[in-house]
């Protein structure tokens, strides 16, 4: 190999090496990106079942803020993503890794809305009429967003109905589709650390764009 080959190969190789470094930075800061995005600000999230009905529908998609987390609590009526009691969080460095970028996570999140807050009395009544209605304190709560009073699932033994106080730092969620939602009626309080984010607005599809504030009781 005379000198000038010798010269073309170390060339490309250069040029090689420079192109590979480019692109994992590139790539590395992508994710870097994607992380502190997610962590700080927000995630898209999709609806996979009809438990939100009518307010979110399957194939919804919305998108979750997470920043308020680091100077407010939820509110009642917020609508919120979240781990849910029987979901093992993995610590181990690649689950966190997932969790934080999104890429391949196969983490459980749940989305239902604030019933019950910190302190509150819940109960779940039946009423004469066969629908139940959700009292707060002794207080019926006014809920405009469900999907109907008259489809709900009957409170039975083993179902958390009521009447109780719920624990310091502890929610209770419902979905908006009562006869259709695997909520706190099922597996009970819900741990603040367990919250996600909270949904903010639907974006797609574009004739359901909507934005979810917090309802007013």
């Amino acid at each position: 190999m005379d000198k000038q080959e010798s010269a073309k190969e170390e060339t490309f190789k250069q040029k090689f090496i420079a192109g590979l470094k480019e692109t994992v930075e590139t790539v590395v800061f992508v994710v870097v990106m994607v992380i502190i995005i997610r962590f700080f600000i927000g995630e898209i999230r999709w609806i996979p079942s009809a438990s939100m009905h009518p307010t979110l529908i399957e194939g919804d998609r919305i998108f979750v803020e997470r920043f308020s987390r680091f100077f407010t609590t939820p509110k009642r009526g917020d609508i919120m993503v979240f781990y849910p009691p029987e979901e093992e969080i993995k610590t181990d460095a690649l689950s966190v890794f997932q969790r934080l970028s999104g890429f391949f996570c196969k983490d459980i999140a749940y989305i239902k809305r604030v019933v019950g807050m910190p302190g509150d009395k819940l109960e779940i009544k039946e009423l004469v009429n066969g629908r139940y209605q959700v009292y707060i304190n002794d207080e019926p709560l006014k809920e405009n967003y469900i999907m109907s009073p008259d489809d709900y699932i009957p409170c039975s033994e083993g179902m958390f109905c009521g009447p109780m106080k719920i624990p310091a730092g502890q929610y209770f969620m419902m979905g908006d589709n009562r006869g259709n939602s695997q909520d706190s009626r099922f597996w009970g309080f819900l741990p603040k650390e367990r919250f996600i984010g909270r949904a903010v607005f639907l974006f797609w599809p574009l004739n359901r764009v909507n934005v979810f504030g917090t309802p007013k009781y």
